[in-house]
């Protein structure tokens, strides 16, 4: 991986990320193909309409269905989904957090029942980078434990002290790998835990980040926290993550949460928001949301957003995508899906280029302003 801190507006960066299939300009929103899949578009969406130029697919997940094998086999996810550009994978950690009832973490790893047949699986640090080498992903997370909050100390002091012990387990094998040929294109990210106590996030990210990783990302946020939290959290454990590698914040979030955090420094993000919001019928816009179901829509002509240039505010009318969610047209879900993650792709190119002139203060105004009026 290379990596090249572009500007600072600020705290706010714009970066460039170059992976072996794709370079990749920061801010980033990475949209989420838990199954190696965008759900209701296709990997000509994702690439000719989007441009994307990373992903998300889910190491839990891929590797109960199909299995991490079987898509080694047929060619990596970049050959399996023919999507060329860049992969990201998460390792199992949330979803073994969101699935806390058939799931319980020990000393050593996660033991866990599938949610598809109930069958018994244990994932370790290893075994979970095992996996992301038959995925073949540009960036793998490390195993981590998470916690929901509000939680004790106690349990949260247990969960950094897990993940540190499973960081360095996980890099001191990631770079044997490599070493033996294994994963030699492929890049690493630890995972700073600590809930909303700072002292705990210190001590996360400064034991984490002193450890030989591509990158550092900032987990167990937006699991319940309130959002006044989560900045303050990332704004206070930023100032200990290297300013010549790339800063993540895993699964956030809303537009908001986007321009406050990109404010306080952070480079990465993903959430499925966009996306389910889609096939909810809740759109994203330059003037905040709207509810397609309403009645109001039912002969309005106007796009979705003016301001917009998908091929979704193109071609369609708010009327047009009223009758197809109401009808429940399958149409509606990819032309929806198409319009929010264009909207959450385009706000990341208008934050970059804010950064890049500096005048990141002055868009983070107007940013609010139109969705005041």
């Amino acid at each position: 991986m290379e990596f090249t801190l572009d500007a600072t507006s600020n705290k706010a960066r714009a970066c460039t990320i170059k992976t072996a299939h794709s370079t990749i300009t920061t801010p980033v929103f990475m949209p989420v193909g838990t199954l190696g899949s965008v759900k209701a578009l296709d990997m000509a969406d994702m690439h000719d309409l989007l441009g994307a130029e990373i992903i998300l697919a889910n190491t839990y997940h891929m590797y109960l269905r199909p299995g991490d094998q079987t898509v080694a086999k047929m060619g990596k996810l970049h050959g399996f989904s023919t999507y060329p550009k860049s992969f990201l994978t998460d390792s199992g950690g949330f979803q073994a957090f969101s699935l806390s009832d058939i799931s319980k973490a020990d000393a050593n790893g996660i033991e866990f029942r599938s949610h598809i047949d109930g069958s018994k699986h244990y994932f370790t640090p290893k075994k979970v980078i095992d996996i992301q080498h038959n995925l073949g992903s540009d960036i793998m997370m490390i195993l981590d434990d998470l916690v929901a909050l509000p939680a004790t100390q106690e349990r949260i002091k247990l969960s950094i002290e897990r993940t540190t012990e499973w960081a360095q387990e996980s890099i001191d094998y990631f770079r044997q790998k490599q070493q033996e040929g294994v994963g030699t294109e492929q890049n690493i990210f630890a995972i700073i835990q600590g809930g909303t106590d700072k002292a705990f996030r210190t001590k996360s990210a400064t034991e984490l980040c002193a450890m030989d990783y591509d990158g550092f990302a900032i987990g167990g946020l937006s699991v319940g926290e309130l959002n006044e939290d989560m900045y303050n959290t990332v704004e206070h454990t930023v100032q200990y993550m290297p300013e010549d590698k790339p800063r993540y914040l895993m699964g956030v979030g809303t537009p908001e949460d986007l321009v406050e955090n990109v404010e306080r420094g952070v480079d990465m993000f993903d959430c499925v928001m966009p996306t389910r919001n889609a096939r909810n019928g809740t759109l994203f816009t330059s003037f905040g949301r709207i509810n397609i179901r309403g009645a109001k829509f039912k002969e309005d002509s106007d796009p979705i957003d003016p301001a917009c240039d998908c091929l979704t505010c193109k071609r369609y009318s708010r009327a047009y995508l009223n009758h197809l969610f109401r009808a429940r047209e399958i149409t509606f879900f990819r032309l929806a899906t198409i319009h929010n993650l264009h909207y959450y792709l385009s706000l990341m190119k208008q934050m970059r280029a804010a950064i890049l002139e500096d005048r990141f203060a002055e868009f983070k105004k107007d940013f609010y302003e139109k969705r005041r009026k």
